[in-house]
């Protein structure tokens, strides 16, 4: 990470050259206009990794910085929260003096939310026992005094949770509030308020839909949840565990009653539809029973394999959000054939960075 490029009064700059690339990259295709959906140009950032330095009696948060090639310490770390940065010294603050609690730590994770929670996950190079854990819950209940705080220990093999193992975001969206599950190590848009604007430039685009909602690689139910109302059923896939569970958990927290999860990777998934493979996991639904007309596609950066992207061709509409610009332009090339591009978005996940976040839908010619 190059820490000297972070400067907000260089955000826009920064946020312009994005667009100029971007609408570079997508040349060969026609394009509508490009949607630009800017971050915060400070504190954007939901959670954040911090390797630990010890130095004698002093103990403190380091990154290593590619462009200088060193550890640079940090007492404050402008992408991240404002949450995150006023737990930081605090936390540190308790740490330095206590002998059990900084022994071999040699990293802490922060992950927070927009409505007021974090979670610390400490992480050792050794097995954490009962003496550790009677001072963490001590930690935990002194920081508690000013923040809705959970901690989690982790070693080799180890896994301590003082009390939960999460946070419960809750998210302004398109006149509603939309509460989501985020389960530690496990994936979830690092950018709050950008995830925002992402949820309610996919909810515009589907409005007046018709049918039924295919999506993959539905996570904790981000996406899906947030589209629920614009479909009569939304059949969605997962296949990390943990984002499964989340997603149920989710379901339920908003009430919803129209999206069906399936823990299946695309992949398989797609074999199910070709009925190439039968899978005990669908046993009791009826995949043909569903009307999809949408599909919503959020790949990870290696993009669509080749069977999926021929099974979306299938649909009338698709809307795909990317990570990886190379692999969306592999898969466009393929998908152009079929499709046209009708809306084009630009999601500044990760301001002062090289990462474009993009979105496409693309309607059957």
């Amino acid at each position: 990470m190059n820490l000297e490029a972070m400067d907000p009064n260089q955000y826009e700059q920064q946020l312009n050259a994005k667009r100029e690339k971007l609408a570079q990259l997508f040349a060969e295709f026609d394009t509508p206009s490009l949607e630009i959906f800017a971050s915060e140009p400070e504190h954007y950032r939901m959670r954040a990794e911090f390797r630990v330095w010890h130095q004698d009696e002093d103990l403190y948060y380091y990154m290593f910085d590619k462009a200088l090639n060193q550890k640079v310490r940090c007492e404050q770390f402008l992408p991240a929260s404002q949450l995150i940065n006023q737990m930081m010294p605090v936390l540190m603050d308790e740490l330095r003096p206590n002998s059990v609690l900084r022994h071999k730590l040699f990293q802490v994770d922060f992950l927070s939310t927009l409505s007021g929670e974090i979670l610390i996950s400490l992480l050792y190079h050794k097995p954490l026992d009962s003496q550790w854990q009677d001072e963490a819950i001590a930690l935990k209940q002194r920081l508690s005094t000013q923040f809705n705080v959970n901690i989690i220990g982790r070693a080799r093999k180890q896994k301590i949770v003082l009390d939960k193992d999460y946070v419960v975001e809750s998210l302004p969206v398109d006149g509603k509030t939309l509460t989501y599950q985020q389960v530690e190590n496990s994936f979830t848009q690092p950018n709050g308020k950008v995830c925002i604007k992402m949820l309610e430039w996919a909810i515009d685009i589907t409005k007046q839909s018709r049918g039924d909602l295919l999506e993959l690689y539905c996570g904790n139910g981000n996406f899906s949840i947030a589209l629920a109302p614009n479909f009569e059923r939304v059949l969605a896939t997962e296949l990390a565990k943990p984002s499964v569970d989340s997603a149920q958990y989710n379901i339920q927290a908003n009430q919803i009653e129209n999206l069906q999860i399936i823990r299946m990777s695309a992949e398989d998934f797609t074999d199910a539809l070709a009925k190439k493979r039968s899978y005990r996991r669908l046993e009791g639904i009826d995949l043909d029973s569903y009307n999809c007309n949408t599909i919503f596609v959020d790949p990870p950066r290696a993009g669509l394999d080749d069977n999926t992207l021929a099974m979306v061709q299938g649909y009338q509409r698709i809307l795909y959000i990317s990570c990886n610009p190379s692999t969306l332009i592999d898969n466009l090339k393929v998908l152009d054939k079929t499709h046209k591009i009708t809306r084009f978005a630009l999601f500044d996940q990760f301001p002062y960075t090289d990462h474009m976040e993009s979105g496409v839908l693309l309607e059957l010619r």
